[in-house]
């Protein structure tokens, strides 16, 4: 039988220190994420970031928190593993979290006892980056160490450019678009950032960044002064990817631009980087410089053309696996 399985990041339990030192714990200990020398990097996160930043992100955490539904990645990633499963009667559709609950080495345990031989993983990040992608892997392949029947295993490659993720992208701009009551005066394409030194070492996520950029400016028509692709996210002191997406705005504000709207076509699901961290952090930005509208894009979540895209991507991977 073959199961279908979304892999997300992952979300903390709850808005709290408690909620949040576990996941943070779990998150900057991944080699994939901090590539710091663990003797150096392991003293330096137990002893100083997690005991401050855990009480800060938790604060930030508490307003995305919805009291009916909680983590909005939780809940979006939810509600796609649902939709998806209307596309697949018969299969099993799940999602597992790298970090936090529910965790994919449980999901992917219980997939393969229920008679689960043959997985399609689908990793919930378009463009593929080492931080990412290649640790979803790490998950996956590291719970399947400990199973005693291995399934074979899809996984399906970066979907950065991919026609049925664009329409999705797409769709979900214009109808934001459409809603807002004022018109923009600059379209800012937002991306999670990484460190330099990662794309320096062959990490190709800025490559694929690009490519997804200039395909929706294509579709959009839009003229090169019209819209800048920034890097948002930033951690550490280090050189990140740029330009920086707050950096931008400033710049924008302060040159008489009023009226901007963010683009986030590299998260598929709203979180804390896209409400608050762009929605309210972002715009307390812009508005100081001298902006007056910012209005944050709304992710791909439970839209219809992304339920259908991802349908389509799975299905394209699963060929010989699933009944078209």
């Amino acid at each position: 039988m073959t199961g279908l399985l979304l892999i997300q990041l992952g979300t903390p339990d709850a808005p709290t220190y408690r909620g949040l030192l576990p996941y943070l714990r779990q998150f900057l200990s991944d080699p994939r994420v901090i590539e710091v020398p663990r003797a150096i990097w392991l003293p330096l996160l137990y002893l100083r970031i997690l005991p401050f930043r855990s009480g800060a992100s938790a604060a930030k955490y508490r307003r995305v928190w919805d009291e009916k539904t909680g983590s909005p990645l939780l809940h979006y990633t939810k509600r796609q593993t649902e939709l998806v499963q209307q596309h697949f009667p018969g299969v099993p559709v799940r999602f597992g979290m790298m970090i936090g609950n529910p965790p994919l080495k449980r999901v992917l345990h219980e997939m393969i006892e229920s008679g689960v031989d043959r997985v399609v993983a689908l990793p919930m990040f378009p463009q593929y980056s080492a931080t990412t992608s290649a640790s979803a892997t790490d998950v996956l392949f590291k719970a399947l160490m400990g199973e005693r029947r291995v399934p074979a295993v899809r996984v399906v490659p970066p979907y950065y450019d991919h026609p049925a993720y664009l329409d999705a992208v797409e769709a979900v701009i214009r109808d934001d678009l459409a809603k807002l009551p004022w018109e923009p005066e600059h379209v800012v394409v937002s991306f999670h950032g990484i460190p330099q030194s990662y794309a320096q070492k062959g990490d190709p996520y800025a490559t694929h960044v690009v490519r997804t950029t200039r395909a929706l400016v294509k579709r959009f028509g839009w003229k090169r002064d019209y819209w800048t692709q920034t890097y948002q996210s930033r951690f550490g002191r280090s050189a990140w990817l740029k330009p920086y997406t707050d950096d931008v705005l400033a710049n924008l504000a302060k040159k008489g631009v009023k009226r901007v709207y963010v683009a986030l076509p590299g998260f598929t699901a709203d979180c804390l980087e896209t409400i608050d961290e762009i929605g309210l952090e972002s715009r307390e930005v812009f508005e100081h410089a001298g902006g007056e509208h910012l209005k944050n894009g709304t992710c791909l979540n439970d839209h219809p053309r992304w339920i259908e895209a991802m349908a389509r991507i799975l299905r394209e991977e699963g060929t010989g696996w699933l009944k078209t």
